[in-house]
């Protein structure tokens, strides 16, 4: 039997060193925001920090070494699990989103939870972890939806309001806007420009209400299918 020892390396300082002499660092968080052990929806965590700020604490990079923050999220809503959910759908476009995207646990295989984008949640993720630009995903699942819902807000204790509250676990009833949805098959374009104008609409409404520039969009799992906007 062959045993070959991995090679150990003082990680902070190599990054150090990479960051002196100009060199390009990508960290990539795991699973999401929601699921941060201080800023998500507690007791539904993880253990760890899965903000941005845990390329600080895990990796020993400074916080102001951090030039950009790229946060990437689906056209819609999805979880594992159990925790607050205030936009999930029981109904068959909630069906539709699952089977369309696939949505299983890549660890656990266990159906993922779907529902409509949820504004307020992701303006709070964007704020925890100062995102500078957004990449949608999977914006092909979309497609065939003649309405598409946009929660924009929430009844909270007999208010209405527009930010996430730290009590999020029970009584968040959503707010929607409607949106006009599309038909055409995404996955068969070529180029972003031929996509239908009620899917230019939907990427311009949420960049307004966001406040954050879209720069990818993905319709698809293939290389192809990954638009620079």
């Amino acid at each position: 039997m062959v045993v070959r020892m991995l090679e150990h390396i003082e990680s902070e300082h190599y990054l150090h060193k990479a960051i002196k002499k100009g060199k390009n660092i990508l960290a990539e968080g795991a699973q999401g925001t929601l699921l941060d052990i201080d800023f998500g929806s507690y007791p539904f965590v993880t253990s760890s920090n899965t903000i941005a700020a845990g390329a600080c604490t895990g990796l020993g990079i400074a916080p102001n070494k951090i030039e950009e923050v790229f946060g990437i999220f689906k056209a819609y809503c999805t979880r594992v699990g159990s925790g607050p959910f205030p936009t999930e759908l029981f109904d068959e476009v909630g069906e539709h989103m699952g089977k369309v995207g696939n949505e299983f646990g890549a660890t656990t295989g266990r159906p993922r939870r779907c529902g409509w984008i949820d504004l307020p949640a992701l303006k709070y993720a964007i704020n925890i972890n100062g995102v500078t630009k957004l990449m949608m995903m999977k914006g092909d699942v979309l497609s065939g939806i003649d309405k598409i819902k946009v929660c924009t807000h929430y009844h909270f204790n007999g208010e209405k309001i527009d930010y996430l509250p730290f009590e999020a676990n029970d009584g968040l009833t959503p707010i929607f806007e409607e949106l006009k949805g599309w038909k055409e098959d995404l996955m068969s374009l070529e180029k972003l420009a031929d996509a239908p104008k009620a899917f230019h609409d939907y990427i311009a409404y949420l960049e307004r209400e966001l406040e954050t520039s879209i720069s990818i969009i993905s319709v698809g799992p293939d290389r192809k299918q990954t638009f620079f906007k």
